[in-house]
């Protein structure tokens, strides 16, 4: 009988109670991985309410019932010594750690111009903290594996951005900058951790969750057919992201929704200017840069939305 994909491989996924982390921690046990299911339990999409272990325990529950291996935390990954436990956790249980899917995160959407320091920090702390806490842990019990064994070690990481960073949020800049700054710990570590065995890949998903309920209003799900915005058409990239077979793919940003996974390349020059003389002036810039973006379409920003064929705002 020919083993699953993740057979002998254990997973943290945080966020995991709800939504896409649902999906990505049932996909993994699917798979074959053991999973650490965890979830701070709050109800509120903003970081409300009191915590519970309702929500983990009920994923893991479900993986259970499938005939998979799933363990709970509770503990909020934004908190270091907490992202300890909880890599920790996993190793202790299950002899080593092998996969970390970031997910977990919260909203506290409003115009920069009106945005609280309170609000600022927190969304920074859930999202970008957090990745950065798992992240820190698990890269350091795969180094010290790595240099125990004198030769690379199994190590996967997938983060969670979003197209908010991509195309740009009017309504959230702590959730966009948070977002941007997943993305470039992603590559850092990406290229830290390589040579250890580890790939690091960031997703942006789209899907209908109590996050996005606002965003995608009056898209509801159809009556019959396939819902192209159903967490569960996520999470197979994110088996495959944290499989052997996806060895070669490293420092990535990856789009995905239903029927669709879209590779963003890195950032290029669009366009260069050479002074005429030794260093540019304020006049010679004025010129050469006010001619250009005047010749422009007016509202014309970056171009990510249109080449993946996205709608402004959160997705």
């Amino acid at each position: 009988m020919a083993l699953l994909p993740l057979e002998g491989l254990s997973a943290i996924v945080t966020g995991a109670g709800r939504g896409l982390g649902r999906a990505e921690a049932l996909e993994l046990a699917r798979l074959g991985a053991a999973v650490v299911v965890n979830d701070y339990g709050q109800p509120g999409r903003d970081g409300s309410g009191e915590a519970s272990a309702g929500p983990a325990e009920e994923v893991a529950a479900e993986i259970r019932a499938a005939g998979g291996t799933a363990l709970v935390h509770t503990g909020d990954v934004s908190d270091f010594q907490q992202a300890r436990e909880l890599v920790e956790l996993a190793i202790e249980t299950f002899g080593k750690l092998d996969v970390v899917v970031n997910n977990a995160g919260i909203l506290r959407d409003r115009m920069v111009f009106s945005l609280t320091e309170g609000e600022w920090d927190a969304v920074i702390r859930v999202h970008l903290k957090g990745h950065f806490n798992t992240t820190r842990f698990a890269a350091a019990h795969w180094r010290e594996r790595s240099k125990a064994a004198g030769a690379p070690v199994y190590g996967r990481i997938v983060n969670t951005s979003s197209e908010a960073f991509l195309a740009g949020s009017a309504g959230q800049p702590n959730y966009a900058a948070a977002k941007g700054g997943i993305v470039g710990l992603t590559t850092s570590s990406a290229l830290a951790l390589g040579k250890y065995g580890v790939t690091v890949n960031a997703i942006c998903p789209r899907a209908r969750t109590r996050m996005t309920e606002d965003v995608f209003a009056g898209f509801e799900e159809p009556a019959e057919g396939l819902d192209p915005l159903a967490p569960e058409h996520v999470a197979p990239l994110v088996g495959y992201l944290a499989s052997p077979a996806a060895a070669r793919v490293n420092g990535q940003l990856l789009v995905v929704h239903g029927g669709m996974v879209a590779v963003v390349e890195r950032p290029r020059v669009q366009v260069k200017f050479d002074s005429k003389e030794d260093v540019f002036g304020f006049e010679e810039l004025e010129t050469v840069l006010g001619t250009h973006f005047a010749e422009r379409p007016e509202g014309e920003t970056f171009g990510a939305a249109e080449v993946l064929g996205l709608k402004r705002g959160r997705e």
